[in-house]
């Protein structure tokens, strides 16, 4: 790795593997909001593709919703007030179910969603899948229905079921969460009732799946990954030297060595990942090679996640980034979340493609 001698590298760039980032439970509920790259999208700023009409009726339905929200009982502190009356039991679904491909759009509609919904921040929570599992771990199951129970609107992102325990986990939570007035609204790339499919021990996930997906209108979106419409393909990777460079020249930006970094994850909880990446502008990798094994792909699918939510660019030497997980994996249960973090780390490296130091 050459380290470039010149005066326009003033300190040596961050590293991502020095961190071990500790993340307070108040945090974790102070976060649960769109992520940055969300701030600004609403319904009106959402393209619809001419030639999916589900795209449409997608805003259109979704705006209707979000407007019944209005006179929801929530009071934003986990408890109601005296002369509130507990809502009668939803008859009839009380979430929304975004269900499409990859970059249809569905997290835009999403934070759209919480966005349009009538209601102080305090009383709305938006946050992945993975990020309501690692809440319940850090408040405690009863804590969360206090905490959320009072809320307008949750909102998940990226719905998925990974094992039986959490399968178990998520639905009693939001079966407990719609009995307390809770409206849902979630996005996955499968319909609730196909969830588990090509996963292990799939007859427990659909048995629970079953009564979960009764709280939702599942609404179809078509569409292709609206990040590779109509723009040049990502870029190949950078050599190890421009990676090096870069990472010196650009404030704020950490480097790393891929290998290395997969062993670090690997020590940090997935819920710590976000606080990982805090203040880093930039991430610049050295050596990317395919994934080793499932553990550790999964671990790099929240990686990318993370980063993705923040806008961070990713300059990489190695192998491209769609080589990153083997046929195996891309033929097996978490196939979509693959494909996903494909996806999220080729707009990432298109947006780092500026940044390279010659």
């Amino acid at each position: 790795m050459t380290v470039p001698t010149s005066p326009i590298a003033e300190a040596a760039p961050l590293s991502l593997c020095a961190r071990e980032p500790h993340v307070p439970a108040d945090r974790l509920v102070a976060e649960m909001v769109p992520p940055p790259r969300f701030d600004a999208v609403r319904f009106d700023t959402y393209v619809p593709d001419p030639n999916q009409p589900s795209q449409v009726e997608a805003v259109k339905v979704l705006g209707g919703f979000a407007s019944g929200l209005g006179g929801a009982h929530a009071t934003g502190s986990g408890r109601r007030r005296w002369f509130s009356r507990r809502p009668p039991a939803p008859t009839g679904p009380r979430g929304v179910y975004l269900d499409g491909g990859y970059g249809v759009g569905k997290t835009h509609l999403l934070a759209s969603l919480w966005h349009a919904t009538p209601a102080e921040p305090a009383l709305k929570a938006f946050g992945t899948f993975v990020e309501l599992t690692n809440l319940v771990g850090a408040l405690g199951f009863q804590q969360t229905v206090a905490t959320l129970g009072g809320h307008r609107l949750l909102c998940i992102d990226e719905f998925e079921l990974d094992d039986p325990g959490d399968t178990v986990l998520v639905s009693t939570l939001l079966s407990r969460l719609v009995e307390a007035g809770v409206a849902l609204a979630a996005t996955s790339n499968t319909l609730p009732g196909k969830l588990g499919e090509g996963r292990f021990a799939a007859a427990d996930f659909l048995r629970e799946i079953q009564g979960l997906s009764a709280h939702f209108r599942p609404l179809r979106i078509d569409g292709e990954d609206y990040r590779h419409r109509g723009l040049p393909e990502a870029p190949p990777p950078a050599t190890e030297d421009e990676v090096t460079r870069t990472a010196y020249a650009t404030e704020g930006a950490s480097l790393d060595d891929f290998p290395l970094l997969l062993e670090h994850l690997a020590r940090v909880h997935p819920s710590r990942y976000g606080a990982l990446t805090d203040g880093v502008r930039a991430v610049c990798l050295t050596g990317v090679q395919p994934v080793p094994d499932q553990s550790t792909a999964l671990r790099l699918v929240v990686l990318a996640d993370r980063l993705y939510d923040r806008e961070v660019p990713v300059l990489a030497s190695g192998v491209p980034f769609d080589a990153l997980f083997g046929d195996e994996m891309l033929r097996g249960g978490y196939r979509k979340k693959y494909f996903r973090a494909i996806s999220r780390l080729t707009a990432l490296a298109r947006d780092a493609k500026g940044l390279v130091a010659q």
